[in-house]
């Protein structure tokens, strides 16, 4: 039972130690994975230390901060994520920090589009199935797998990391704008289709374009808005039927057998 005893009281302080050592390996990871602005985006404040338990170690305050700083944690989701992380085994830890510093070291932006990629080339510029005659102008790296999902776009993309915003000190300047512009040059692009978000921002940015470009005698096209597929009419906003109104399609007729 004595023996039994000191058994147990070894893989308790053996449990201690691996949680400490798995709360210490990630904040260390996500405190170095915050501190870039690698996608641009903005920090959050920080926590407040009343927010944060007063008994914590230290560790386990610098992780929840951690967490907290990611967007969409707020600070009782950055508390569970940590706790379910101390009681995480070590080598699972390792390989989940791993992940994280992987992503870090390997991952850089496109030189011709500046999407996320893994080599100077993304995968989607080096395809030579897809359309170079047309550019998708999108605002964040995000965007670009939205309109993938759609399954019906065939071209390139170009990523412009951001959008005018005076407000937050963003100026065509500091966007992926003078790269855009190269890569119209040589002619081959003949449409650019600006995806950029209907907002205040996205607008001013979609303008902008729409001036920069309009001179080089590239078509620039903007994404319609209006209705939601399975929407109803009466639940739908004022400006949402405005833009659905102003961006209304012909309804193609279809054929009958007598036709044909």
């Amino acid at each position: 039972s004595e023996a039994r005893s000191r058994q147990d009281g070894r893989d308790h302080r053996r449990h201690e130690h691996s949680g400490s050592d798995v709360t210490s390996l990630l904040a260390g990871v996500v405190s170095k994975t915050n501190e870039s602005e690698f996608l641009g985006n903005s920090r959050k404040e920080p926590m407040a230390p009343s927010e944060i338990a007063p008994s914590a170690a230290p560790p386990v305050a610098r992780l929840i901060e951690a967490f907290h700083r990611l967007p969409g944690i707020g600070p009782k989701s950055a508390q569970r994520l940590t706790y379910h992380l101390i009681r995480m085994p070590l080598e699972e830890a390792e390989e989940f920090a791993a992940a994280i510093l992987g992503i870090k070291e390997r991952v850089v932006l496109c030189d011709t589009c500046a999407n996320i990629a893994e080599a100077a080339e993304c995968t989607i510029c080096g395809d030579l199935q897809r359309d170079d005659s047309r550019i998708c102008v999108v605002e964040e790296p995000l965007d670009v797998v939205a309109v993938e999902r759609a399954r019906v776009y065939s071209g390139k993309y170009h990523v412009l990391h951001g959008v005018i915003s005076p407000v937050n000190g963003i100026g065509p300047n500091d966007l992926k704008l003078r790269e855009l512009l190269e890569r119209l040059r040589d002619g081959t692009v003949t449409e650019v289709i600006v995806a950029t978000n209907p907002n205040l921002e996205g607008e001013a940015t979609a303008m902008y374009i729409q001036q920069l470009i309009g001179p080089l005698g590239v078509k620039v096209t903007r994404l319609a808005r209006g209705l939601p597929s399975g929407s109803d009419i009466e639940y739908a906003d004022d400006s949402t039927l405005a833009h659905a109104l102003e961006s209304r399609a012909e309804i193609p007729q279809r054929k009958t057998d007598s036709q044909e």
